[in-house]
């Protein structure tokens, strides 16, 4: 699981920096990863902009014989600010009664079109002899998709999906005058995209393959394909410069296991100057500063640089061999001793 949230999170963070201020993110997961993924999209995305836990309810799971049969999935719904496109007029249900419509039409009113949809799809999951099935192990239904792409983006606009392997959101975005970008590392990505393209979208390529089939559903629209990254336009830009984060320590490639003590202290002198990371205080001699761990060497604290800070010798007092340098910080906070620089 570890592996996982490191090859998602530098993902999340590359989306993250791409997507446009109006633009929405869905993530789909199962529940076995829903729970650590909702906390990295909190910390990426921010708390504030999610906007829905979406459970997508396929029917024809199977029966569980010592537990409750699994029969759904979870799609996070993020956006990056709160000004994001929700087109509700175009993905409005039915009402489930009569009722709604009636007490309209006894007022002498026109009835609602629809109501906005539920956060809960009921949608039946693809089975073996789907047509549109191409044999990738996580396809998912072609409507689906289509709900949030009509949803959460206009006509003309831009749709990513950097694992597009089955080619699903390539051909929803087409389907409803969507631009599209797809990114997958699958070996048979760009034959599936292509074949499905040509099937339900009646697509003819450059090679003549689909003679006899209409237009590209969208006139004047064309496809490239190429295998090497596009140029990085952003000036190397942060993807999330709110996030918080500290300087990054010196770290030679044993980190500092083999560093003497003077060796760690001119290390972290050189990289923040002579100031104590307790209290934030800046001193004009360095010889008023002490090494130290960050967390204690009793909690489990190891002796390498990465470990190291370097205090006051109030702080250091203060903080001992018993609490962590974000405890430390803290008190000194609610104290009135932190200092900003």
């Amino acid at each position: 699981m570890g592996a996982f949230l490191c090859f998602m999170a530098v993902r999340l963070l590359e989306t993250h920096r791409i997507l446009k201020d109006t633009g929405s993110i869905f993530l789909h997961c199962d529940p076995t990863a829903s729970h650590y993924l909702k906390e990295l999209m909190d910390a990426i995305f921010g708390k504030n902009n999610f906007i829905n836990e979406i459970i997508w309810y396929y029917k024809n799971a199977s029966r569980g014989k010592t537990q409750f049969a699994k029969a759904h999935d979870i799609i996070f719904w993020y956006s990056k600010t709160s000004d994001y496109v929700f087109n509700r007029d175009d993905v409005l249900v039915p009402y489930e009664s009569g009722m709604t419509e009636w007490r309209y039409r006894k007022a002498g009113k026109e009835p609602p079109k629809g109501k906005t949809p539920d956060d809960v799809i009921v949608m039946p999951s693809l089975n073996t002899m789907a047509k549109e099935r191409t044999g990738h192990p996580t396809q998912k239904p072609l409507e689906l998709y289509k709900q949030f792409i009509e949803a959460a983006s206009n006509k003309g606009g831009m749709v990513l999906d950097p694992f597009c392997g089955c080619a699903t959101t390539c051909v929803a975005a087409e389907q409803l005058s969507r631009e599209w970008v797809g990114i997958d590392l699958w070996k048979r990505a760009h034959e599936v995209v292509w074949d499905r393209l040509r099937e339900e979208c009646m697509l003819i390529d450059p090679e003549g393959k689909s003679e006899g089939l209409a237009a590209l559903l969208n006139p004047g629209d064309t496809i490239n394909y190429q295998t090497k990254p596009p140029i990085c336009t952003d000036e190397q830009k942060e993807a999330v410069p709110f996030l918080p984060s500290k300087n990054v320590k010196y770290e030679p490639e044993t980190l500092g296991e083999r560093m003497g003590k003077a060796e760690m202290k001119q290390a972290l002198l050189q990289q923040n100057g002579a100031i104590c990371e307790g209290c934030h205080r800046q001193f004009d001699d360095e010889r008023y500063l002490e090494l130290d761990h960050k967390n204690p060497r009793s909690n489990g604290g190891a002796n390498s640089l990465y470990n190291r800070i370097l205090l006051c010798s109030p702080c250091n007092k203060m903080k001992s061999n018993k609490i962590t340098l974000v405890e430390l910080v803290r008190l000194n906070k609610k104290s009135g001793f932190w200092k900003e620089l």
